[in-house]
């Protein structure tokens, strides 16, 4: 059975995964090295209230196709590739 996901849902599913969940692992890891908080719900919450924004703006905002040329700035790969076409 073949599976075809528009690019809106597939940039849904990036964004909860790779965002949200990525992000959240990440921040727990992060609270546990620097401090001793017990990871429990109400911690959780608050990484989760803390990681979503930035899951937003990185996935959503700054990886949409269209961010780059929005802004009028060149993606760092970009000046790459026209340095090996040259």
């Amino acid at each position: 059975m073949s599976y075809h996901l528009s690019k809106k849902k597939l940039r849904i599913i990036e964004f909860l995964l790779i965002g949200v969940l990525f992000g959240l692992i990440e921040d727990v890891i992060a609270v546990k090295a620097v401090s001793d908080a017990v990871i429990n719900p109400r911690v959780i919450l608050t990484i989760l209230a803390v990681a979503i924004p930035f899951a937003i703006v990185s996935e959503l905002i700054v990886d949409h196709p269209r961010f780059w040329i929005n802004i009028r700035l060149r993606r760092p790969d970009d000046e790459d590739n026209e340095k090996q076409k040259s």
